[in-house]
């Protein structure tokens, strides 16, 4: 009992990871799966036929290439003007501030399915044909408060008299900014990003109102549970979950590592 005591707050993390994580392992598993029938929700015998093949289901392969540009773009979009607008709050005074900061928590606070809504209204109304456009201003809109509050928190934890020292040794604005500003503020900047690519690749509340006939991955997976689950589908989640691990763990080395040559 002393020594869960003294390792309790160890165990409830690990408990919680394995928690969070046990979904991807059952997607995992169950992409090595060869199913009799066309759901693939029982175990029947193992299979690299859905490896071998990813693209095997009709219009799959399709629907994951659109999802990918859209979450690139939206990445893009909602990264730069997000950054702009957290620099913006951060560091000016301006009239109908304090408004700003708190609209931009909208997006994160409403329900999707009301802004699901209220943006196929305005597409509407404004005559908009819907389709990979329309899909892709929603989703830089919804993406843009969680770039923001990312950035904003990096940014608000700068020590300003580094910019001072730079600027003291004669460095130019643009210098300061790219040589001191941008790479203090980089580690916020690409946990916002990284965070507007796994939001729009993964939306489909949003995309399935403003889509019109464009299809998603989200989308094709809902549509596919209806009729059968293709072990493909399990093949690009554990693809996607193994992009995902190393991407972070590759960030994490590169942090320490530096963090090491700075101590040194």
């Amino acid at each position: 009992m002393r020594w869960i005591r003294q390792h309790l707050v160890v165990i409830a993390g690990l408990l919680t990871l394995a928690y969070m994580i046990l979904p991807n392992i059952v997607v995992m598993v169950f992409s090595f799966n060869k199913p009799n029938g066309r759901f693939n929700y029982a175990w029947q015998k193992f299979s690299l036929d859905a490896w071998k093949d990813p693209c095997g289901v009709a219009d799959m392969c399709g629907s994951l290439s659109l999802s990918l540009q859209l979450a690139a773009w939206a990445t893009l979009g909602a990264t730069v003007l997000g950054t702009m607008i957290a620099f913006a709050l951060v560091r000016y005074r301006f009239r109908a501030r304090g408004a700003i900061n708190s609209l931009i928590f909208l997006p994160m606070a409403m329900p999707e399915v009301v802004m699901a809504a209220s943006l196929l209204t305005l597409f509407l109304n404004m005559g908009a044909e819907l389709g990979f456009w329309t899909v892709l201003i929603a989703h830089i809109m919804f993406c843009l408060s969680f770039v923001v509050t990312a950035v904003k928190a990096r940014v608000m934890s700068m020590d300003p008299r580094l910019e001072e020292a730079a600027r003291d040794l004669y460095a130019g604005p643009v210098q300061t900014f790219v040589r001191v500003t941008l790479p203090i503020a980089a580690p916020g900047i690409a946990a916002g990003a990284l965070l507007a690519f796994a939001l729009s690749f993964d939306d489909f509340i949003i995309t399935n109102f403003n889509a019109g006939s464009t299809v998603t991955f989200p989308m094709f997976v809902w549509g596919s549970a209806q009729r059968g689950t293709p072990v493909q589908i399990n093949v690009i989640g554990t693809a996607m979950f193994i992009i995902a691990v190393l991407v972070v763990v590759s960030g994490q080395i590169v942090t320490n590592r530096r963090r090491k040559a700075a101590a040194q």
